[in-house]
């Protein structure tokens, strides 16, 4: 599989775990999910808005670049979020909708990317200031590897809320291949 198919993968691995977290916590009532779970980012929709933030942040990092991402030019319009831990939507239905919205950008932007765009080096200052200059196949690992680490949190949260999942491995993604 080249990079470029498993970089899709991944997006449509992001778009369907996204879509299953969203589900289960829909199943829980508003004041569990924004109660202090003494998580990252304090609380299931504290955790579920820091995913958004993260990607917003790297999305429009990425459309910057001087090679530009065409399919990303709808995140450009969004503003950049001050801190990892803004609250962008306090209720779970307007953080889905944004969530499923960004999720389409996410894949069709994974489809449009080239060999030459993974070999680029991705130049961009952190919410600090700190100036980095990093090959972009490195940064879209980083990216999706985010994106894991935080639902991973929230698939233990949501099951101590008695809200399940599911199945959760990319494995469910990956199609059979002739023997």
């Amino acid at each position: 599989m080249h990079r470029i198919d498993q970089i899709v993968l991944l997006a449509r691995y992001n778009e369907w775990m996204n879509e299953r977290i969203c589900a289960a916590a829909a199943t829980l009532p508003a004041p569990v999910l924004s109660h202090e779970r003494g998580a990252f980012f304090g609380s299931i929709i504290g955790t579920l808005n820091h995913i958004v933030v993260g990607d917003t942040i790297w999305l429009k990092r990425f459309a910057a670049q001087p090679r530009g991402q065409a399919a990303l030019e709808p995140v450009v319009a969004l503003a950049m979020p001050v801190s990892l831990d803004q609250i962008l939507f306090a209720s779970l239905e307007a953080l889905r909708a944004h969530r499923q919205w960004l999720d389409a950008i996410i894949v069709r932007w994974a489809g449009s990317l080239d060999e030459a765009d993974l070999e680029s080096v991705v130049r961009y200052a952190n919410l600090k200031g700190v100036v980095s200059n990093k090959r972009f196949a490195s940064l879209i690992t980083h990216f999706f590897n985010h994106q894991t680490h935080h639902r991973g949190q929230l698939t233990a949260l949501l099951h101590q809320m008695g809200a399940e999942v599911g199945v959760t491995d990319l494995l469910a993604l990956i199609a059979d291949e002739p023997a």
